[in-house]
C-alpha cells in the first residue's frame, strides 16, 4: 500500500478508497433489490417488506465492514484497534450506555420484520398517526399520512404501540355512517334514501356471501342506535375497498343523503335553547 512517498498520504489514499468501494458496492446493491421488489412483489406476489428492511440494512453493514478493513490493514490504526480491545469492558459500558436507544432501535426493526404487525403498503394508525407504511429502515418506520406528510417513528417506540392494521388480513373496511333524524322524520323514509345513496355510490361493495344474498340479508345494514335529547340517532354499515376508499365514500355520503333529507322532508335537527332574562327589582320595591 505505497501510493506517494508520504505514508500519512498513502493511509488516507487507502481509506477514501475503501470507503468508495463499499459505496458504489451499495448502490449496486440497492438497485438490485429495488428492482428486485419491483418484480417479485408484482410478478410472485411476494411481501416486499424484508426486502426494503435489507435494502436499509446494507449500508450500515458495509460501514462497518469498511472501518475493520480500514483499521486491520493501517498499521497504526491496528495499534490503536488494539488497544481498545483491551479495554473493551468498559468502552463496551460506554457505547452500550451511549447508543442504547439507537440498538433499542434495530432490534425493533427485526422483530417488526420477523412478526409482521404491519408491511410496507398497510394502512395503520399508530395512537394519533394514520397513513400508509412507506419504508421500514433500521432505526424507524416512515408514514405517508392523509396530506402527503412523513410520519417518521423511532422502531423501539412503534414496537410498544398499540397498532390498528386496517390491511392485515383484508383490505376492505366497514364504514358506520352514524346520522341523527328529528323524532317527526320517518325513520323508514331514512333508512330507504341512506341505502339508496349507498348502493349507487361507485366505491361501494356488497360483501355478502352467496348464502346471505340467497337469504334476503340487505347490502346495507341499518340501525336505530338509541334517542338522543333531540334526535333519534341511525346508523347504516357500508363497506369499501380499503380504508382511504371508504374515507372519501364517507364525506361522499354524508353530503348526498343531507340533500336528500332536505329534498324528502328529513330533518337533521340541532339543539334549541331557551334563554329567560329576569330583572333585578329595584331596592325597596315590594
Amino acid at each position: 500500500m505505497k501510493f506517494t512517498d508520504n505514508p500519512y498520504l498513502d493511509y488516507l489514499i487507502f481509506s477514501l478508497g475503501v470507503l468508495f468501494v463499499a459505496w458504489i458496492i451499495s448502490r449496486i446493491f440497492k438497485a438490485i433489490i429495488t428492482r428486485s421488489i419491483a418484480k417479485f412483489s408484482t410478478d410472485l406476489k411476494l411481501d416486499p417488506t424484508k426486502f426494503y428492511f435489507f435494502r436499509n440494512a446494507i449500508n450500515a453493514i458495509l460501514l462497518i465492514t469498511s472501518l475493520i478493513i480500514i483499521f486491520y490493514s493501517i498499521p497504526e490504526l491496528k495499534h490503536v484497534g488494539i488497544s481498545l480491545f483491551a479495554g473493551a469492558g468498559i468502552l463496551a459500558a460506554v457505547i452500550g450506555f451511549a447508543s442504547q436507544h439507537a440498538f433499542s432501535n434495530i432490534v425493533g426493526g427485526i422483530f417488526l420484520v420477523l412478526f409482521k404487525p404491519f408491511k410496507v403498503g398497510d394502512v395503520i394508525n399508530v395512537g394519533t398517526y394514520f397513513g400508509v407504511v412507506e419504508d421500514i429502515t433500521l432505526r424507524h418506520t416512515v408514514i405517508n399520512g392523509m396530506e402527503n406528510r412523513r410520519i417518521v417513528i423511532p422502531n423501539s417506540t412503534i414496537s410498544t404501540e398499540t397498532i390498528l392494521n386496517s390491511s392485515l388480513f383484508d383490505d376492505k373496511v366497514c364504514i358506520f355512517l352514524q346520522i341523527g333524524i328529528s323524532y317527526d322524520s320517518s325513520i323508514d323514509h331514512a333508512f330507504e334514501i341512506m341505502v339508496d345513496e349507498a348502493t349507487k355510490h361507485p366505491a361501494f361493495i356488497d360483501n355478502r356471501t352467496e348464502q346471505e344474498k340467497t337469504e334476503g340479508k340487505p347490502a346495507v345494514i341499518t340501525r336505530v342506535l338509541g334517542f338522543g335529547d333531540s334526535s333519534v340517532n341511525l346508523r347504516a354499515q357500508v363497506w369499501a375497498a380499503d380504508p382511504i376508499i371508504g374515507f372519501s365514500m364517507k364525506c361522499d355520503l354524508f353530503k348526498s343523503i343531507k340533500e336528500r333529507f332536505d329534498k324528502e322532508g328529513i330533518e337533521i335537527p340541532f339543539p334549541y335553547r331557551t334563554i329567560v332574562y329576569k330583572q333585578k327589582k329595584a331596592d325597596g320595591e315590594a
